[in-house]
């Protein structure tokens, strides 16, 4: 009788004493032994329990905590929740991170392909198109003022460049960092991968989104201390009605301004408005629809969880991760005061017709900053409507931190 490869059990008699019960035995000496002892060995060192770091630990700490705000505060969730869900699949499992050089199969970690993309700048150019395809610029249209005050939001961009260059930075990382200041994820992904800052994206990326989801808790303080509560209670005049015509042709032109002078944010701004003219054409609603829903949700997850993913404990638990923190909170900041100041000064050259708590809407997390204007201002005049007013600025800070990005790459002669 054959069982299992052997001719019988009976040698199992010859070797070890009989079980009373069965009348045979299992071995638990020899080679039996050692091969169950190393199986069990290898089980275990697969486990991720004896390959955590302390630094493994504390990302996985903070990936909870981010997973907390995401779900239990509502913090920017849609971006927030992949990205603390990557940074915990990392610092579990790094392999899941692993390049296809650092393979032995030739075969990488699934989220090293997501993370392809953003080098390639393939998901923040999507990301753009599928914004320009919810957005509406008729508030920039009908005001076409609200560009000075996009613009002068970048101010903080430019400000914690010099700042970075003086902390130790090189010109590019300094670049790549200070673009935090536009609150825009995809861009610092977009000009890190293109300057070639792959190693501090994880931490840029998770500076900006974070100052994305904090809008309205840093911005307020800000607006306040440099607003008069008069100041904050300024009605503004309802905008003009826009064209169809006028809607259409803004994202052709702005296109062929912007690319011709700057042809290096065309990645960006011509996603951007390609999107916005699917929207506004009203030729092509599935293409709308789907670059403004389906398509932006599966490019989110991507690019969430590759974003997440790059924050392993080695990459992230430095001094450069709490600069660059410390830097996009300056640049933050900076860029807020400096549309507010520039409001002001708008407030005073119209004799009042401009609120000055709109200039803070300038920079590019929309809808969160112009929210946040209409928030404050209706805290001291709860009938005071600046939501549309404070979108011009909002969109126009869109296309300036893309514009700010092509100046960078144009600096450094990237294209």
């Amino acid at each position: 009788m054959v069982i299992s490869g052997f001719s019988s059990l009976s040698f199992l008699k010859s070797e070890y004493p009989e079980n009373r019960h069965t009348g045979y035995v299992i071995p638990f000496g020899g080679i039996n032994m050692e091969y169950i002892t190393t199986t069990l060995s290898n089980l275990l060192q697969q486990t991720a329990f004896l390959n955590l770091t302390f630094g493994n630990i504390v990302m996985i700490f903070v990936a909870l905590i981010f997973l907390y705000l995401a779900i239990g505060k509502g913090f920017e969730p849609l971006l927030l929740l992949p990205i603390s869900f990557g940074m915990l699949l990392v610092n579990i499992y790094p392999d899941i991170m692993r390049s296809i050089e650092d393979s032995s199969n030739g075969v990488g970690g699934l989220l090293h392909y997501f993370y392809l993309l953003d080098e390639w700048s393939i998901l923040p150019s999507l990301i753009f198109m599928g914004v320009g395809a919810m957005t509406d610029f008729g508030p920039l249209i009908a005001n076409p003022k609200s560009f000075l005050l996009g613009a002068a939001a970048q101010f903080g961009i430019y400000g914690a460049y010099f700042m970075a260059i003086f902390m130790g930075f090189n010109d590019k990382a300094a670049a790549a960092i200070s673009i935090i200041g536009g609150a825009d994820g995809p861009t610092s992904i977009f000009l890190a991968g293109k300057l070639g800052q792959t190693g501090l994206m994880g931490p840029i990326a998770v500076a900006a989104y974070s100052y994305m989801a904090l809008v309205p808790i840093i911005q307020p303080p800000i607006m306040k201390l440099l607003t008069t509560k008069e100041e904050r209670e300024i009605r503004m005049e309802q905008l003009r009605p826009v064209s169809k015509l006028e809607k259409i042709l803004f994202p052709v032109v702005v296109t062929i301004v912007v690319c011709m002078i700057l042809p290096t944010t065309a990645p960006l701004v011509g996603m951007l408005m390609l999107g916005n003219l699917f929207r506004e054409s009203g030729v092509v609603k599935q293409l709308t629809e789907t670059a403004s829903n389906a398509l932006m949700y599966i490019v989110v997850i991507f690019l969430g969880t590759s974003v997440g993913a790059t924050t392993s404990a080695e990459a992230f638990l430095n001094l450069d991760t709490i600069k660059i923190v410390v830097l996009g909170l300056i640049a933050f900041a900076l860029g807020t005061a400096a549309g507010v100041i520039f409001g002001k000064i708008m407030c005073k050259v119209t004799h009042g017709k401009v609120n000055p708590l709109i200039g803070s809407a300038g920079v590019s997390a929309v809808p969160m900053a112009a929210r946040v204007s209409q928030k404050v201002g209706s805290e001291a005049d709860p009938t005071n409507f600046l939501l549309m007013h404070a979108m011009g600025p909002n969109v126009a800070g869109v296309i300036g931190t893309a514009v700010a990005a092509g100046t960078f790459m144009a600096i450094f002669g990237v294209k």
